[in-house]
């Protein structure tokens, strides 16, 4: 290990062990930088969640969209096809023009 590095570890624990006040303030430093890594972590997963909703909604109306462009192929009329994929009139005419 590096001697400097193990130097400074030791001095610092040394220095800790005989201040009190010291000892926690540092114990408290440490809990809050766990606490923020714990946070940003949890706000990744949250992020990570959400985006994996987002994509599965697009791909439902996407899904719902082609196969609503297949009806219209098919020659279906624009009633049958909207309470077949609850998409709106409007939304289907979308899906008609090129």
């Amino acid at each position: 290990m590096n001697e400097p590095k193990l130097k400074k570890a030791m001095n610092t624990l040394e220095f800790l062990s005989h201040d009190e006040k010291a000892r926690m303030e540092y114990e408290s430093r440490q809990k809050a930088l766990r606490d923020e890594a714990s946070w940003r972590e949890r706000l990744l997963e949250m992020g990570l969640e959400q985006g994996i909703e987002q994509g599965k909604k697009q791909g439902e109306k996407q899904a719902i969209q082609k196969t609503a462009q297949n009806l219209l192929q098919l020659g279906l009329d624009i009633e049958t096809i909207m309470q077949a994929t609850g998409l709106t009139e409007q939304e289907i005419h979308a899906l008609q023009q090129p």
